[in-house]
């Protein structure tokens, strides 16, 4: 199964040829922290690349100490986690706007902006997150997802806007749109493993339903026939009936289909025949169902 680390690492891999993809990518990477300009990331792959991105574009980039380019430093969150952080110069990202930009470069930033996001892509479905600072850059990422035919909703929680996305349609077609050919086939492949997986087990759901119906039904006809036999009254019904009777005796296991071949009937035919075989026995017996039985009887 596909795993974000995986994703993240593939989307780190991606070496942009022409010099305004690069830059649009770390104004992707930079645009959840665009007012300090630093990239802050639990992912090695992730950092390692803001830094490449910069290094390649002669943008100066460095940590808390001013002593060299692409220096990163690590900041505790947890135990045994820590944040990287790569501090780049204010201006990487300025004059970059999305109305301006080639359709390569919108692929470029949100091909970044995926690799600060939050991914999950467990079992109960897809899903990435945006955490952003303020309401209108919220609104404004969702309209360029939605330009791109990518589905999202905005929600807030804990004082921060958040951009999402779920569903395995809408996460695939960001896959596509960002490059992450690998991870995508990753992707498809354990959702047609799904589908076939849960179609089968539908599959195999309604054919035992379908067993357990037989077998009662079944059961309930062996009854009334043996009562039918023991009392006599077997031998003074219709022919078709007795013929029915003896059909049931000799195949007990057998569905509608399989009595219906063995007579030469319909499977309508067979099945209305041994439903008055049911109600007469119950007529018979004097059960509680009785006025029902002798309705289906009679019909």
């Amino acid at each position: 199964m596909l795993v974000a680390r995986e994703l993240k690492g593939e989307l780190a891999r991606i070496q942009p040829a022409r010099a305004c993809c690069r830059r649009s990518e770390l104004a992707g990477l930079l645009y959840a922290n665009r007012e300090v300009s630093e990239v802050s990331t639990l992912d090695h792959a992730t950092a390692r690349i803001a830094v490449q991105l910069a290094a390649s574009l002669g943008v100066p980039a460095s940590g808390p100490r001013p002593t060299g380019p692409g220096r990163t430093t690590l900041r505790p969150t947890a135990p045994g986690r820590h944040h990287l952080q790569v501090q780049l110069n204010r201006d990487v990202a300025e004059g970059w706007h999305w109305v301006t930009a080639k359709a390569c470069d919108r692929r470029a930033f949100l091909r970044g902006a995926l690799l600060g996001a939050s991914i999950s892509l467990g079992a109960r479905g897809p899903h990435i997150e945006f955490v952003l600072d303020d309401a209108p850059q919220a609104r404004e990422l969702l309209a360029h997802l939605r330009e791109l035919e990518v589905r999202a909703a905005i929600l807030e929680r804990r004082g921060r806007q958040v951009v999402y996305i779920k569903g395995q349609e809408e996460v695939a077609n960001l896959l596509r749109l960002v490059g992450a050919n690998r991870a995508l086939l990753d992707f498809e492949t354990g959702r047609v493993a799904r589908d076939v997986r849960n179609r089968l087990n539908r599959q195999l759901n309604a054919e035992e339903a379908n067993l357990g119906r037989t077998v009662r039904a079944a059961d309930r006809q062996l009854q009334a026939i043996l009562h039918l036999a023991t009392t006599g009254e077997l031998d003074r019904l219709p022919t078709g009936l007795r013929e029915a009777a003896a059909q049931r005796r000799q195949q007990p296991d057998a569905d509608l289909d399989a009595l219906a071949s063995s007579m030469a009937l319909s499977r309508s035919a067979v099945n209305h025949r041994l439903r008055r075989l049911v109600a007469i026995a119950a007529s018979s017996r004097g059960d509680a169902a009785r006025p029902l039985a002798l309705r289906r009887a009679r019909g």
